[in-house]
């Protein structure tokens, strides 16, 4: 939850895009831009409604002919080179926008030029449904291993029969494989950068589908939620410059777990199995889930399910700045560097509590146009956290079997806040390690725990230290509450990073989004202890 695949979103700064460039001795990054596919495929009028995709590879001749054009792109320029190991043999292995090819690597001879050429392989990008890492795992083993390479899984045909095929690139190089896997989930996902799923929801063409599937982790599935959501209010004519009350959205979201975390998905299925979330798609398993509102300064910035302040938001903004470094080893590095540099933020909390059943018959009400935030008064705390969580949903999720916020359900029309007072490194680590087991997370004397349908949070600008300090820094004192040297505060949202400058209004709308699947009590997955902490 710490961490999405995502990049940040800085809501006063455009988000954009940098490619590096490799040494000679790496896979060699190409001169020109990545292509980027969009499709559109318009339905006949006899078809049933159909269910919209946006991660499912699909190629558009069309677009992508105008995509090339516009970014002067060819399609046979190499975006990546390397050497793998295929077979018993080394290989040489190109990377193009539409296929990878391998030649063998074989001594020069007089007629090596006539051999390579005979010898060459390909496969074709489009008949590429996934890519994996691979590694060895002993018995039992959940996470990490042994590298052994890369793993492309083609559709392949024979006769009226479509068969999974598996083509093994091995390399035990970590730097290597992770270039390589990152240039082909790009390539392979309909969805090219930040916020494209956003653009095409928001332009697409909704009457001809009945749902929306997609495919990735929390931070992804966020996005999409977001496009359908701030799409039924740009539908209703709302105005989102404004504190207003959102309408429902008009399609079911359907997940597919692909993410390190998957807590939405958890959530609505109980465990991360892809078979589990198409057989709820499938069904037609409906479940309302309620959704948070996140306005500063009378402005909508996003809808979402979860947000953390504190140490969730700096862990995320310390690991953003170390994309350089492998997924798994930049989310271990920030959570035990922000732990090392463990500081409270000095910031006024306000919220308005949640009254159970008598907040459901106000929460139909509020579908008719009325704000339930607008019964109940403000109550206000002032002092320092160490993080402050606010959760619509249970998320649960391996790590947290039984959810980040377990007092709340998905569809109950209120939302789960835990402050995290300042105490001792030692303490605040002790909950964390609860989240794991069977015993109470909250039952400390520096946790307070409230049921809410509104949260304002104010961040005072009272000293400053950098989350990035050497050890040799003089910044150690425990009372020293810290702030961005930008101005801005780091939230995790659904495990993207939002940047705020002021205050933050979180409000809940009860069931305004239905997801494929059920409520579920309680996570199946087989609990996974941080060995970091």
């Amino acid at each position: 939850m710490f961490e999405s695949p995502c990049k940040s979103i800085n809501v006063l700064d455009a988000w954009s895009e940098n490619q590096e460039e490799l040494r000679e001795t790496q896979p060699v990054s190409s001169r020109g831009t990545r292509k980027r596919v969009k499709t559109k495929k318009k339905k006949p009028k006899q078809q049933q409604n159909a269910t919209l995709s946006v991660s499912a590879p699909q190629l558009c001749a069309d677009d992508a002919d105008k995509e090339r054009k516009e970014n002067k792109y060819r399609p046979d320029e190499p975006i990546v080179r390397g050497i793998f190991q295929i077979g018993k043999n080394s290989h040489d292995v190109v990377l193009t926008a539409t296929r990878v090819t391998w030649t063998p690597i074989q001594p020069e001879t007089p007629t090596a030029d006539h051999d390579v050429k005979r010898q060459e392989e390909y496969v074709e990008l489009k008949d590429v449904f996934a890519v994996k890492v691979k590694r060895r795992r002993s018995a039992g083993q959940q996470t990490g291993g042994t590298l052994l390479g890369i793993t492309l899984f083609q559709c392949k045909k024979k006769g009226l029969k479509l068969k999974e095929h598996a083509i093994h690139l091995n390399n035990l190089s970590e730097d290597h494989c992770e270039i390589w896997f990152k240039s082909l989930k790009e390539i392979l996902s309909v969805t090219r950068r930040k916020g494209h799923a956003l653009s095409i929801l928001k332009d697409c063409s909704l009457e001809d589908y009945d749902g929306v599937v997609c495919v990735g982790g929390d931070g992804f599935v966020a996005e999409v939620a977001h496009g359908l959501l701030l799409r039924a209010q740009m539908d209703a004519g709302r105005d989102t410059d404004s504190i207003f009350t959102p309408v429902q959205a008009a399609l079911p979201l359907g997940i597919i777990p692909a993410g390190s975390t998957n807590v939405v998905a958890c959530s609505v299925h109980g465990i991360r199995r892809a078979m589990t979330a198409a057989l709820h798609i499938i069904m037609g398993h409906h479940q309302p889930v309620d959704v948070c509102s996140f306005s500063s300064m009378g402005r909508l910035l996003r809808f979402g399910f979860s947000a953390m302040f504190g140490f969730g938001g700096r862990t995320l903004a310390l690991a953003e700045r170390h994309r350089w470094m492998p997924p798994s080893q930049r989310r271990e590095f920030a959570l035990i560097k922000t732990l090392a540099n463990l500081k409270p933020e000095d910031c006024e909390l306000s919220f308005i509590t949640s009254h159970g059943a008598e907040d459901q018959i106000k929460a139909e009400r509020s579908r008719d146009g009325e704000d339930i935030c607008e019964h109940g008064s403000w109550q206000t705390r002032q002092g320092l956290y160490l993080n402050i969580s606010i959760m619509a949903i249970p998320c649960l999720c391996s790590t947290a079997p039984r959810g980040l916020a377990p007092n709340t359900r998905l569809n109950n029309g209120s939302m789960a806040l835990i402050a995290v007072g300042n105490t001792s490194r030692s303490e605040f680590i002790k909950h964390l390690k609860r989240y794991n087991s069977t015993t109470n997370q909250f039952g400390f004397s520096f946790i307070e725990t409230q049921t809410v349908k509104a949260v304002k949070l104010r961040p005072h600008s009272q000293g400053s230290c950098a989350d990035d300090v050497s050890e040799n820094e003089e910044c150690n004192t425990k009372t020293m509450p810290i702030i961005s040297s930008e101005g801005t505060y780091p939230w995790n949202i659904d495990g993207d990073l939002l940047e705020v400058p002021s205050e933050l209004l979180i409000r809940v709308h009860p069931q305004l989004l239905t997801l494929f699947g059920a409520d579920m009590e309680e996570a199946e997955e087989a609990p996974v202890k941080c060995s970091c902490i």
